[in-house]
């Protein structure tokens, strides 16, 4: 301890070196500078003297000697090798010194003012100077969706550059944009930084000049959705601007969101969106998957066409005129669309038709009707979805519109169970479901536990139940993810089903798509990812406008739904027929076919994947267990689907109608 105490009160002499050396650089630049040239004489020098008398050709005297060590030194250090008088040499010296300090000065501004250059463009402050581009104003995880759609929707049409804003860094943005998604033309993503609120931002992306504009809902509020539209309507005044499409997540905003967007503009509300997907897919196996190949432009998806030859023709005829084609009904000239009409419905001047085709240019048109097997029809049948047993895992936002879609489209008799949290969300949902219910077709029931144990599933026991529905944590505690507790809960779900034999038909809610390849699921169960519905259909709606008017009439209680229906009700097992069969027994239903899935009941795997848009001469022979995408009627029609009076979760703005058809179309 006392030679610790002496080390301490005496410094050694390495330690007093480096004091002073410190406190040297830290007076000035001339003090560093003079650090700088002792350092390097003591370096060259030496060295410059070991060559000279190493040299073999050296001079003999040691004045000759010096003399070489001072060309060398000098040749060395930039600096004049004259030679002659002490003055003359210090003279040279200073002249080299000089003129280095004035290169170095210049290289120094050079190098700085490019430093700045590429700064400025890092943090993506240059203004956009593109004609016809795409705009995408925020971030979230819908980016990757809706920036992945629109890089294939445009692929093969020329150069179409997709533009991003949004309050994080540019180069950031673009390298985790171009590496995830892989794209490889990455001259046609452009990322700047800035509030997508602040006009002056909005004005480095030119949004003036773009083809259309998305909004992409916010994760904490709809404030910013708005303030943001209300940006661009101060940045444009009165010009007309492009489309805009934006999402919200609260239905109270949706009325305000659409006033600050103005016309030519399409609100959609995501939450109310998902959560009728959820009802859906949970009622309708299979039905996610079958959305996502619809609304992605990686296959087939919905198209207007020209009406072919003469247009005063009754539907019926025109529905079976396209062998790469599914006809599921008619966009009048007014922008209305007509889903699913009449087969005696003729269409008028200017009337386009909706279609679901693999190209928005099929092929030319042809009367299929050659190929409708009339003996393989089958006679029609009414089916009535009897009473069903429900179960909700968790709580979070979307979950009251779940309960409220369920309570309102349940048959009688139907039961609902919901289990949450006891710590975060018991008492909300409490509130919620103690709300009295007027049709008396659902009865609610509410428990607390926690669903990732398995000894509270088997309780519950699942399998009593025709259907369960897992809804994602949004206040998941750190360092925990968004998806983990639902991942942990289809974990006990799956060995619920290993344990009873039994399968379940589970729908889960997850928050990031990469997570669906993690998620332990069944051959009976699907995943509805947070906002992926909404990201697709503002793809699509963006790439062509006139098509906000039929998936408005898709998504809501007024038009008609998809559905998954078994192939016995339109064609006889056993018989090969066309798909040409299909579509004339749907037509007579007054839906319209659109696919088919081949089930095998013997597979233990995922369900195979629904072949949308078969040609129409296709032949196949159709089992028991095939199943039929159709898109049924809305109400006022006969049909066995319920009608869903909850407000509408895509609205268009009021005045979107007054818009030439066709001009919607192209845009």
């Amino acid at each position: 301890m006392a030679d610790a105490g002496r080390r301490q009160e005496t410094p050694l002499l390495r330690d007093r070196a480096r004091y002073l050396f410190d406190r040297t650089l830290a007076r000035s630049t001339g003090a560093l500078l003079g650090w700088l040239a002792l350092g390097c004489l003591t370096l060259v020098v030496p060295v410059s003297a070991l060559l000279v008398w190493t040299d073999p050709q050296a001079p003999p005297s040691v004045a000759g000697r010096l003399t070489a060590v001072w060309r060398t030194s000098a040749e060395t250090l930039r600096l004049s090798g004259v030679t002659g008088a002490p003055l003359r040499m210090l003279l040279a010296a200073v002249l080299g010194l000089i003129a280095l300090l004035c290169v170095s000065t210049v290289v120094g501004v050079i190098t700085t003012g490019l430093g700045d250059r590429l700064a400025e463009l890092r943090r993506g402050r240059s203004i956009v100077l593109e004609q016809g581009h795409t705009v995408v104003l925020g971030w979230s995880e819908q980016v990757f969706t809706v920036v992945a759609e629109l890089f294939a929707a445009r692929s093969g049409r020329g150069r179409h550059v997709v533009t991003v804003l949004a309050e994080r860094d540019s180069a950031d943005m673009h390298t985790e944009l171009t590496t995830r998604l892989g794209i490889a033309d990455t001259s046609r993503l452009v990322c700047r930084t800035g509030a997508p609120t602040d006009p002056e931002a909005l004005a480095l992306v030119h949004p003036g000049a773009a083809r259309s504009v998305l909004i992409l809902p916010c994760d904490d509020a709809d404030a910013g959705v708005i303030r943001t539209l209300l940006a661009l309507r101060a940045l444009l005044g009165s010009r007309p601007g492009p489309r805009l499409v934006a999402a919200v997540r609260d239905s109270r905003h949706v009325h305000a969101a659409r006033l600050a967007a103005g016309p030519r503009s399409t609100v959609l509300e995501a939450d109310r969106t998902a959560a009728r997907l959820l009802v859906q897919s949970a009622r309708r196996p299979g039905l996610p998957a079958a959305l996502r190949d619809l609304l992605d432009f990686s296959g087939a998806e919905f198209h207007t066409l020209e009406v072919p030859g003469p247009a005063d023709r009754p539907y019926e005829e025109l529905a079976l005129s396209f062998e790469d084609a599914c006809v599921v009904g008619i966009l009048r000239a007014d922008g209305t669309p007509d889903l699913t009409p009449p087969p005696d419905t003729v269409l008028g001047p200017g009337d386009r038709l909706v279609t679901v085709a693999h190209d928005d240019h099929p092929g030319p048109a042809t009367d299929c009707r050659g190929h409708i097997d009339a003996t393989a029809l089958a006679p029609a049948v009414e089916r009535a979805d009897g009473p069903g047993r429900t179960l909700v895992l968790g709580w979070n936002r979307r979950a009251p519109f779940v309960v409220e879609l369920l309570r309102r489209t349940s048959r009688p008799g139907s039961v609902l169970d919901v289990v949450t949290d006891p710590e975060t969300d018991a008492s909300e949902a409490a509130a919620h479901l103690s709300r009295s219910d007027d049709s008396g077709c659902l009865r609610v029931s509410h428990r607390t536990g926690d669903p990732t144990c398995f000894e509270t599933l088997r309780a519950l026991g699942p399998s009593r139940y025709d259907n369960v529905i897992v809804l994602r944590d949004e206040n998941p505690p750190a360092p925990a993810r968004p998806d983990d507790k639902t991942l942990l809960t289809l974990l006990m779900l799956k060995a619920h089903e290993e344990e009873t034999g039994r399968r379940l038909h589970v729908v889960a809610e997850l928050h990031d798509h990469r997570a669906r390849l993690l998620a332990p699921l069944g051959a009976t169960s699907d995943v509805v990812v947070r906002g992926e519905l909404t990201a697709l259909l503002m793809a699509q709606i963006s790439h062509t406008p006139a098509l906000a008017a039929v998936f408005e009439e898709i998504f809501t209680a007024r038009g008609g739904a998809l559905a998954l229906r078994p192939a016995a009700d339109y064609v006889r097992p056993g018989l090969e027929a066309s798909f040409a069969t299909v579509t004339a027994a749907a037509l007579a239903r007054g839906q319209a076919a659109i696919g088919y899935r081949s089930n095998d009941p013997c597979a233990d795997s995922v369900p195979p994947r629904i072949r949308l848009c078969p040609g129409q001469s296709e032949r196949r022979v159709w089992t028991a267990q095939d199943e039929l995408l159709v898109l049924t009627p809305g109400p006022g029609t006969t049909t066995t689907d319920e009608a869903d009076p909850l407000p509408l979760p895509l609205t268009r703005h009021p005045h979107q109608n007054d818009v030439p058809a066709a001009e919607l179309e192209h845009g």
